[in-house]
């Protein structure tokens, strides 16, 4: 897990919400059978990656995405990285997924809590 994950793990603890989401979620895995025999297979078929979401509410489909390295070059800001997560997220939200994209600076100043905790009492973390 990154610096910038445990930071917001750590928030949404000290926010008593953290009972609501699950790191690391493989939602295409689940999106295809589950996860156990013939996943890569069933993923692969169904032309998706082993993707996961950072942290997610799987009962409200809401997802918290990560995005780090904006100021060193990362994966998720050069072209092929860039353009592989906006796959994931088109491919999330086809099947229903609202994604919440935050970066270390929203994290650290606790403005993406603020974010997730009003989506949450708008219903976003809410278990159906």
């Amino acid at each position: 897990m990154s610096k910038l994950e445990e930071s917001l793990a750590l928030q949404l603890r000290a926010a008593k919400i953290d009972h609501l989401f699950e790191r690391e979620y493989r939602f295409a895995a689940m999106a295809t059978g589950g996860t156990g025999k013939g996943v890569r297979q069933r993923i692969k078929e169904a032309g998706l990656k082993d993707w996961r979401f950072d942290f997610c509410a799987i009962g409200s489909m809401f997802a918290v995405e990560i995005e780090g390295g904006g100021f060193v070059n990362g994966r998720h800001n050069r072209g092929e990285g860039f353009q592989a997560d906006m796959l994931k997220y088109s491919e999330a939200m086809y099947r229903g997924w609202t994604v919440y994209r935050c970066d270390a600076g929203l994290i650290k100043s606790g403005k993406a809590l603020a974010v997730i905790e009003m989506l949450v009492e708008r219903g976003m973390g809410a278990v159906a």
